[in-house]
C-alpha cells in the first residue's frame, strides 16, 4: 500500500508535500511548527490540514500493520491463495480486512464446529453443490455414527446446515452487501422502552428516519436515550431484501439441497449475519456522529479561545451568586488582582445599595472601565444591577456577559491553588472571570476544554479521541497567537511547540531564580529543554524589550540572517521594526520569487517575515471584529416581542442551529433553516462563536423560556414553532 499516494489523493495535495510532512512528522516535529516554519516544503498546509494528515497515516499505518498480521495468521494456517493475498492487498478499511479474516480466524467453540468435528463438514460441500439429482437424506444417511453423536439422517442434515450457515456469515462480499443495503434503505427507528420511559427523550417514542437521512445530533441522542434506559432501537432494512440478496448469492436453484441452502441462508442471517451488522452499522452511525459532534466542538473552540481580547483595560470580575453573595475582582491590564470583594445583590435593597457603595468605589480607585459577569446563576439579576449603576456614576464603563463554563473547575483546581494561595474558591473565580474577558486564550487554556461546554453531547464523546482532538486545537491556538515568554503561565507555556508541562514549569522557575529572559538563546539554559526542544518553541516565545528587537516577533531564529537581509535592502535597520511605508515602498520594486532569493528563503517564509517586520508582536486576534460591550438597558423575556431587531452574540453552535446571546438571561435559538437566505449544511458554514449579528425575534414561549430568531433578511412568513 503506497500511503502517502492515498493520503495525496484523498486530500488532493501534491505528492511531494505529503511526502515532506510525513518525513517531519517522523522526525518528532509538531504541528504548528510544521505549519508557521516549514511552508516551503508542504506547500503552506495549515495546522488543520496536517491534522487531517495525521489521522490518516496513523489509520493507515495500523491498517497495513492488521493486513500484516492477517496474512501471517492465514500463511500460518497453510490456506494464503494468491486471490485471498489480492483481496487483503486491496482492503482500504479494517472492516474490509477484518470481513476476508473472519473465515480464518480462530473462533470459540461453535454449532458448525462441533459438526465439524462430527465429520459432517463433506456433507456440507455435497449440499452445497445443489445438484439436481442429490438425494440429501440418502447423502445424510452416509453420515450416520452414533459414536459422534449423529444418530440420524436429520442429525446429520441439521450440523450441515449449521456448517453451511457459518460458511454463509463468514462470506465478506455478503456482508459487505449488507451493510451498503443499511445504509442506502434502512430505517432507524426508536419507541419508549416503558410506559415511565424518561419525558426527556419524548421526540424520540415514535420515531423513525432513514439511515442515510438521519442527522449526527438525532444518533447521538438515541444513543444516549438507549444507554439512559428509555428508548428501545433498532434498524431494518427493506422487507425481504436481505433474504433475496443472500439468497441469490447462495442458491442455485430449487432442487431438495437448493432448499436446504436457502433455509441456511434465513438461518444464517437471523443467528449470525443481521445481529452483526446491524451493530456495525450502528457503530459506523455512531462513529460519524461522534466525529461530526467533535468537529462541531473544536471549531467552537478554536473561535471562543481566539476570540478578540479586550486589552489594556482594568476589568472587574462578577461571579454572581444567590446566597452566598456576587463576588467580585479587580485586576489590572495584565491580569493582577488589585482587590477583591462579595456582595450582595439578590437582598434587601440596603444590601443592594451597600453592594452598590462598594462597587462604585472600586470602580473610582482602580478607574475600572470594563466589567466581565459570569453568565451562571443571579447573572440576570446582576446584569440588571450592573446597567442600573453604571448609569448613575460619572466614568465610562460598560459590561460583558461571559461564559463561565469550567470557572468553577478551574477555581478548585491545584492549578489555581499554586496561582492564589491566599484566596478562597470563590473569588478565584471572580478572577478567572474578568481576565477571561481581557484574554480568553491565556485564562481558557488552563481548564480541561471539555468543562467549556460549547458544543453538543461532549461528555458521550471517546475520552481519547475528544481529549486528542481539543488538546490539538489548544495547541494551535496557543502557537498562532504566540506568547509573552516573561509573563505567560506554565499552564499556557505547556501547549507551545516542543514544551511539556514539565519543562514548562522549569521556564518558569529559571525567570524566577535568574529574572526576566532578554534573549530566546537563554532558553538553552532551561533545565530538559535541549537543541531540538528549542528549535520547535524559540519562533513562538516573544521576549518584549530584550537584547535582540526580532525576538519580539514570530520570524524563528533560524531566519534572522534573512530578516536582516531584507532590512538592509530596504535600508532599514533591525531598530526600524514597524516602519510599514518605507519597507513596502521597497518591496513594491522587487517580485517576490527575486526578492525571496536574493535573502535565501521561500517566498512563503518571506511573506511571514514581512507581516512580522510589519507588525512586530503583532496579534493575529486583533484583526478580528471587537465583542460586543453593553452600557444601555436590558430586558426581560416578556418584553420581546416577533419581530423586533437586535444585537447578539454567539455562544454556541450545535448541528441544528446557533445559540445567540441577546442580553437576556435565556440565549435565542437560530434553526439552521434561519441562518441565511440560502440552503446551508451547517451552521459552522455562515458563524463563529463569539461572533456578533443582527437577529429578529421570531417567537418567544415564555412558558418554556425558548426564543426562537432569525438571521434571515426578508419578511417573516410564519412563526417558528419552539
Amino acid at each position: 500500500m503506497d500511503i502517502n499516494r492515498i493520503i495525496a489523493d484523498e486530500l488532493k495535495l501534491r505528492r511531494e508535500h505529503v511526502d515532506s510532512a510525513v518525513a517531519l512528522l517522523d522526525d518528532d516535529k509538531t504541528i504548528p511548527f510544521i505549519s508557521r516554519y516549514r511552508k516551503e516544503l508542504t506547500g503552506s498546509m495549515d495546522d488543520q490540514v496536517l491534522r487531517q494528515l495525521s489521522d490518516r497515516l496513523t489509520y493507515l499505518r495500523n491498517l497495513e500493520k492488521r493486513k500484516e498480521e492477517i496474512t501471517a495468521s492465514i500463511e500460518n494456517q497453510g490456506k494464503m491463495t494468491d486471490e485471498l493475498a489480492e483481496a487483503i492487498a486491496k482492503a482500504m478499511t479494517l472492516v474490509e480486512a477484518e470481513d476476508i479474516y473472519l473465515p480464518y480466524k480462530p473462533k470459540r467453540r461453535t454449532r458448525a464446529s462441533i459438526a465439524r468435528e462430527k465429520g459432517l463438514e463433506p456433507l456440507a460441500d455435497k449440499i452445497m453443490l445443489q445438484l439436481a439429482s442429490a438425494d440429501p437424506v440418502k447423502l445424510a444417511e452416509e453420515c450416520i455414527d452414533p459414536e459422534k453423536g449423529v444418530e440420524t439422517a436429520d442429525d446429520a442434515i441439521a450440523g450441515a446446515l449449521d456448517i453451511i450457515a457459518e460458511n454463509i456469515s463468514d462470506n465478506a462480499e455478503l456482508r459487505k452487501k449488507l451493510r451498503t443495503t443499511f445504509g442506502a434503505r434502512g430505517h432507524i427507528s426508536a419507541a419508549a422502552s416503558s410506559d415511565e420511559a424518561d419525558v426527556t427523550y419524548k421526540n424520540y417514542f415514535e420515531f423513525d428516519e432513514p439511515v442515510s437521512r438521519i442527522a449526527g445530533h438525532r444518533i447521538l441522542a438515541l444513543d444516549r436515550g438507549e444507554r439512559d434506559g428509555a428508548l428501545k432501537v433498532s434498524l431494518s432494512a427493506p422487507e425481504g431484501e436481505c433474504e433475496r440478496i443472500c439468497r441469490n448469492m447462495f442458491v442455485v436453484n430449487a432442487s431438495p439441497c437448493g432448499e436446504l441452502v436457502a433455509s441456511a441462508c434465513d438461518d444464517s442471517l437471523k443467528r449470525l449475519i443481521l445481529p452483526s451488522v446491524e451493530r456495525e452499522v450502528r457503530s459506523v452511525l455512531s462513529e460519524r456522529a461522534q466525529e461530526g459532534a467533535i468537529k462541531v466542538f473544536a471549531s467552537n473552540l478554536r473561535q471562543l479561545l481566539m476570540a478578540p481580547p479586550v486589552k489594556n483595560t482594568v476589568t472587574l470580575g462578577l461571579d454572581p451568586g444567590y446566597a452566598h453573595g456576587c463576588k467580585c475582582a479587580v485586576v489590572d491590564e495584565t491580569g493582577k488582582v488589585l482587590d477583591t470583594a462579595i456582595v450582595y445583590l439578590t437582598r434587601s435593597e440596603g444590601e443592594k445599595e451597600r453592594a452598590k457603595r462598594t462597587l462604585t468605589a472600586m470602580i473610582a480607585k482602580y478607574s475600572v472601565t470594563a466589567i466581565s459577569i459570569g453568565n451562571g446563576t443571579a447573572s440576570r439579576e446582576t446584569e440588571a444591577f450592573t446597567a442600573d449603576m453604571i448609569k448613575g456614576i460619572p466614568q465610562k464603563v460598560s459590561y460583558m456577559v461571559v461564559s463561565e463554563a469550567g470557572a468553577s473547575v478551574y477555581s478548585a483546581s491545584k492549578l489555581a491553588a499554586e496561582e492564589f494561595p491566599d484566596y478562597d474558591v470563590s473569588l478565584r473565580s471572580a478572577v478567572s472571570i474578568a481576565r477571561r474577558m481581557q484574554d480568553p486564550l491565556a485564562e481558557l487554556v488552563k481548564i480541561d476544554p471539555k468543562a467549556i461546554g460549547v458544543g453538543q453531547y461532549q461528555h458521550d464523546m471517546p475520552k481519547a479521541r475528544m481529549d486528542e482532538t481539543l488538546g490539538g486545537v489548544v495547541e494551535d491556538c496557543v502557537n498562532s497567537v504566540g506568547v509573552d515568554l516573561n509573563t505567560a503561565s506554565y499552564s499556557l507555556l505547556s501547549y507551545i511547540s516542543g514544551i511539556n508541562a514539565s519543562v514548562a514549569k522549569n521556564i518558569v522557575a529559571y525567570r524566577e531564580e535568574n529574572g526576566a529572559f532578554t534573549d530566546r538563546k537563554q532558553l538553552l539554559k532551561v533545565k530538559k529543554l535541549g537543541a531540538k526542544a528549542y528549535e520547535q518553541c524559540a519562533g513562538f516565545l516573544r521576549v518584549a524589550g530584550g537584547k535582540e528587537p526580532l525576538d519580539n516577533t514570530g520570524i524563528h531564529p533560524e531566519s534572522y540572517d534573512a530578516a536582516r537581509k531584507l532590512l538592509d535592502l530596504c535600508g532599514l535597520d533591525v531598530k526600524d521594526l514597524g516602519d510599514t511605508e518605507k519597507l513596502k515602498a521597497t518591496l513594491d520594486k522587487l517580485s517576490k520569487k527575486e526578492t525571496a532569493d536574493r535573502i535565501g528563503t521561500g517566498v512563503p517564509t518571506l511573506t511571514d517575515i514581512i507581516k512580522e517586520l510589519e507588525k512586530p508582536g503583532r496579534d493575529p486576534r486583533d484583526e478580528l471584529p471587537p465583542p460586543l460591550m453593553r452600557s444601555g438597558d436590558i430586558m426581560e423575556l416578556t418584553d420581546l416581542k416577533p419581530g423586533m431587531e437586535l444585537v447578539g452574540t454567539v455562544r454556541n453552535i450545535v448541528d441544528f442551529g446557533a445559540f445567540v446571546d441577546i442580553g437576556v438571561h435565556e440565549d435565542g435559538l437560530v434553526h439552521i433553516s434561519q441562518i441565511a437566505d440560502r440552503r446551508i449544511d451547517h451552521p459552522l458554514d455562515v458563524l463563529k462563536v463569539g461572533q456578533v449579528v443582527n437577529v429578529r425575534v421570531l417567537d418567544v414561549d415564555i412558558q418554556r423560556k425558548r426564543i426562537s430568531l432569525t438571521m434571515k433578511k426578508q419578511k417573516m412568513p410564519f412563526k417558528q414553532k419552539l
